[in-house]
């Protein structure tokens, strides 16, 4: 059975992931790492992707490998170079920046793309990511982060669907939630703008079986 490593800086990204295997790889078996002190400290220390941080990143992918780990999936978007980093040092397994995969499938269409963060970070490391040229259109839905953290999804998800409605009002022709703890909000964002949304759960867990499946 083909084991995958989640690794995960929010708590929030635990469930949204671990749902869509279950409904599009459920043969796949799952370890879920958490290290939620890794987003409280990008935010709070202003040194941004330290040597520092890019050593726990480390570690924690060779504690995966060392268990056993076929594939690993980082499942927060704000540190994607200490993840492209991992990838070089462990060339011949399949390790994904959560974005990765959306981006692609971004890339494969046409029309300006609206990028919905609720971690502001997120909207400084992920836009790079995107080809060169593609027009991008970001927004973060202040807030939402903080009423998810207070056990309040409908806020979450009505704060991050504003932003997909006012992305549809500036020309967007589609929707991309940055993190996985936002999937929970696609539909919402579906009814409020009327335009197709991607999610990082959904294209992460599609590729990776893809590239396993080989």
């Amino acid at each position: 059975m083909t084991r995958i490593a989640l690794i995960h800086a929010l708590s929030h990204s635990v469930a949204p992931i671990n749902a869509a295997f279950e409904r599009d790889w459920p043969q796949a078996s799952r370890m879920n790492l958490l290290d939620d002190s890794l987003s409280t400290d990008l935010a709070r220390s202003g040194r941004g992707l330290d040597a520092a941080m890019h050593e726990r990143f480390q570690r924690l992918t060779q504690y995966a490998v060392d268990a056993g780990a076929q594939g690993i999936l980082f499942t927060c978007s704000a540190f994607g170079p200490c993840i492209e980093a991992v990838a070089q040092r462990h060339a011949g397994l399949p390790v994904l920046k959560p974005n990765e995969a959306m981006v692609a499938d971004a890339a494969a269409g046409a029309g300006k793309l609206g990028l919905i963060a609720t971690f502001a970070p997120t909207l400084a490391s992920m836009p790079p990511e995107f080809p060169a040229g593609m027009a991008l259109e970001p927004a973060l839905a202040d807030g939402a982060m903080d009423a998810l953290n207070r056990g309040d999804g409908e806020t979450h998800d009505r704060l991050i669907a504003a932003q997909a409605a006012l992305l549809c009002a500036r020309g967007c022709t589609r929707i991309a939630l940055a993190q996985f703890s936002m999937a929970r909000a696609r539909q919402a964002c579906e009814l409020a703008s009327g335009l197709p949304v991607l999610t990082t759960v959904d294209s992460a867990v599609r590729a990776l079986r893809t590239r396993l499946s080989d």
